[in-house]
């Protein structure tokens, strides 16, 4: 407590220092007086601010990490995340309900070309389970495409399974190209 009331005090001199100053070289009093005010609040506020950005200089923001925000959310917020992107791609989207979806949790775009979406939001990179139970719940839902979506990354045997089966597969950084991976892959055949 006493180092903040030398601070105060030694910021409140200043500021009364300053006005007396600026008051005696010849500037008119009321701005002599906004001086001697605004002096110790901005002496006050600069290590704050200086700190501030230098933190904020060094942290990266979400756009820069597009995994971090997702790693905030639930399964469930993650699904709905890939859904408005699907929606924001121009698809229609149907979420399946939680149980009994076959391993589909988001179908996009129309027939003859709807795709089937596993979304899985893990804190470790998604293996195999995740491409086998949405190439095999694809048919179930009459889909005719395959994709998996991740905010992590995907094993080495994942990757080689779902290029097997033409799965594709979206996780961390390749998250801010899904919009234009669904458009792509949902467009109709002309």
């Amino acid at each position: 407590m006493v180092r903040g009331t030398t601070r105060l005090k030694l910021y409140v001199g200043l500021g009364v220092a300053a006005g007396v100053a600026a008051r005696l070289s010849g500037i008119d009093l009321r701005w002599s007086v906004g001086i001697g005010v605004l002096l110790p609040l901005l002496l006050a506020a600069t290590p704050t601010f200086l700190i501030g950005l230098l933190r904020g200089a060094s942290t990266p923001a979400s756009r820069e990490r597009p995994g971090a925000t997702q790693q905030a959310m639930s399964g469930t917020e993650f699904e709905d995340f890939v859904a408005r992107i699907a929606r924001g791609s121009g698809a229609p989207v149907i979420m399946t309900p939680l149980t009994g979806d076959w391993g589909v949790d988001l179908i996009v775009g129309r027939r003859p070309n709807r795709l089937a979406v596993q979304c899985k939001r893990q804190s470790r990179p998604v293996g195999t389970s995740a491409v086998q139970e949405v190439v095999a719940g694809a048919p179930m839902q009459d889909c005719t495409q395959t994709m998996v979506v991740t905010n992590n990354d995907f094993t080495p045997a994942a990757r080689r399974l779902a290029e097997l089966h033409g799965c594709v597969l979206v996780g961390g950084e390749e998250l801010t190209r899904l919009g234009s991976t669904i458009r792509r892959l949902v467009a109709p055949n002309e």
